[in-house]
């Protein structure tokens, strides 16, 4: 008792009632979204500085304790090394070590080959399928940047195939980068790892039906649809076959991977017993039937290709699923307390320092695809090289975004902004996946998204008595959805592209379809709130 009654208290309303204290409590967000979007300054750049006015307002304006503020922001940096940058960097070195192997480009060369001269197949096994095995293993625009030179190689308009390559990467994201948003999230908001990974797979399992349909008719129009529509069943269909059932029982980590898998298998299985009736190009122009499929990489190059991707699942599967103690296992767990502002409970900040976490697991599986690949010494050090040229700033915004998001939810900003939005009632089930949305257009992460984000979106979920996992689980899939008019992914995205430095027209061109997405969304969010509410709760 003695120790609860020293703890720091948060006060809700420390600034000219709920009005001036939720505004205030903004700052740090508009900080953040003014230096990424006017200013246009780095990521890490902006995370800093956000930080910084962070703390400064924990201290001065929330009276919060000057060592706990920065006990919580080492705390936050711990984790957003441990519970995110060390899952990234390993999945960005997998990748890597196929690159430099010439796995991954003969993997890509026979799936090109298999995807006919149709437009709509290339669409949907490319950019959707071959895109969301992009963004399971790396993210971070990756897909945009792989996928749109090949459809331009194939036939598409350069601004075209970029809008396909990210509108199509919509539905993977919340499971990008080996399920990194998704175990943030977790970090942040207390709760259970396992259970957000089922309510956001739910979500998601929803969401991807309609993308490969839109995905179609902007290759190819309506004529594209008319007898090409089973592209678009089998396409949604499959990708949820394969990413749902591991987003409910095995975890964050493989839904993308998994669900990518299973949709190239069944689409190469519907090619070999149906076929557009016609062959279509860019455009919906009616092709000659075509000879893509007489040469071309056989099976082998296939079976090199994919056989990385097996040995991650069997490993990440074996080392993570619910049979195995190793992340289990927590040496130690740092920790700071407070009372809370909304119901006068003590809520702790802490690291959970578990050594054999998913990221460890991760490193072993690309130990043994190294093992299987056989890279020579001198691409193991491009193989590093390279991973830290792509991702030093990335993996610098993990522990500056997370402390500051442990600094924003100790202090009680968190908490204060959500007593303000909850006046909104019921309606803040638009602004959920919105906030979402903005946060990742701006921030170009859904991993910094869920952590700015994700404790404030919890709160305001039990002050309205909604299921908790939902609005949490909105914000990290309306993450998704703002992905294509993110500054940040687009300069990835454009990279191999002619729209170097020009991503303003890109993101201009691809904004109307992501909000038709959005709309998508909210009623999704609409659908758990009012008729499966239970499927949200723990």
């Amino acid at each position: 008792m003695d120790a609860l009654a020293q703890s720091f208290h948060q006060p809700l309303t420390p600034l000219g009632g709920v009005l001036g204290s939720t505004l205030v409590a903004l700052v740090p967000v508009a900080v953040l979204l003014v230096l990424l979007a006017v200013v246009r300054m780095s990521a890490w750049r902006a995370v800093l500085v956000g930080s910084v006015v962070t703390v400064l307002l924990a201290i001065f304006a929330w009276h919060a304790p000057v060592g706990d503020v920065f006990a919580a922001y080492g705390l936050g940096a711990a984790s957003g090394v441990w519970a995110v940058d060390w899952i990234v960097f390993w999945g960005v070195i997998i990748y890597n070590i196929m690159r430099v192997t010439g796995a991954f480009g003969a993997f890509k060369d026979w799936l090109v080959h298999q995807a006919t001269a149709d437009i709509r197949v290339q669409t949907i096994l490319l950019a959707w399928a071959f895109g969301a095995l992009m963004e399971g293993l790396v993210g971070f625009g990756y897909p945009w940047a792989v996928v749109a030179p090949i459809l331009i190689g194939l036939g598409v308009a350069d601004l075209a195939a970029i809008r396909v390559a990210a509108i199509a990467n919509n539905a993977p994201v919340s499971f990008g980068a080996l399920g990194a948003p998704i175990v943030g999230l977790a970090a942040v908001t207390g709760l259970p790892l396992m259970d957000l990974s089922a309510s956001i797979g739910k979500i998601v399992a929803v969401l991807a039906l309609l993308p490969p349909w839109i995905l179609i008719y902007l290759v190819a129009g309506k004529r594209g649809l008319r007898d090409g529509w089973p592209l678009a069943v089998v396409g949604s269909l499959a990708y949820i076959a394969g990413q749902f059932p591991v987003s409910q029982w095995v975890g964050p980590y493989l839904p993308d991977i998994t669900g990518s898998l299973v949709c190239f298998a069944a689409l190469l299985v519907l090619l070999r017993f149906w076929r557009p009736k016609r062959t279509l190009g860019y455009g919906g122009v009616e092709l000659p039937a075509s000879t893509m499929e007489s040469q071309g990489p056989g099976i082998r190059t296939a079976v090199r290709g994919l056989l990385p991707f097996g040995i991650l699942i069997v490993v990440v599967v074996a080392w993570t699923g619910p049979w195995s103690p190793l992340p289990k296992w927590v040496p130690f767990k740092p920790a700071i307390e407070a009372i809370g502002s909304l119901d006068g409970k003590p809520l702790s900040v802490n690291w959970s320092f578990a050594p054999a976490i998913a990221g460890t697991a991760i490193l072993v599986a690309a130990l043994i695809i190294a093992a299987v690949l056989r890279p020579r010494p001198a691409q193991i050090r491009t193989v590093f090289a390279d991973t830290f040229r792509q991702m030093w700033g990335a993996l610098l915004v993990g522990p500056l975004v997370f402390g500051l998001a442990y600094v924003f939810n100790f202090a009680g900003m968190a908490n204060s902004m959500a007593n303000g939005f909850a006046k909104l009632g019921v309606a803040f089930i638009i602004v959920a996946p919105l906030l979402g949305w903005i946060a990742v257009a701006l921030s170009g992460s859904n991993t910094s998204s869920n952590a700015v984000f994700g404790a404030f979106q919890l709160s305001v979920a039990r002050i309205l008595g909604a299921p908790p996992l939902l609005f949490p689980s909105l914000n990290s899939v309306g993450a998704e959805v703002g992905k294509p008019v993110a500054p940040q992914t687009a300069s990835v995205g454009v990279s191999t592209t002619k729209f170097v430095r020009n991503e303003g027209e890109v993101i201009r061109y691809n904004l109307g379809w992501t909000l038709v997405i959005l709309v998508w969304l909210v009623l999704v969010g609409l659908l758990y709130y009012f008729v499966f509410p239970d499927t949200m709760r723990l």
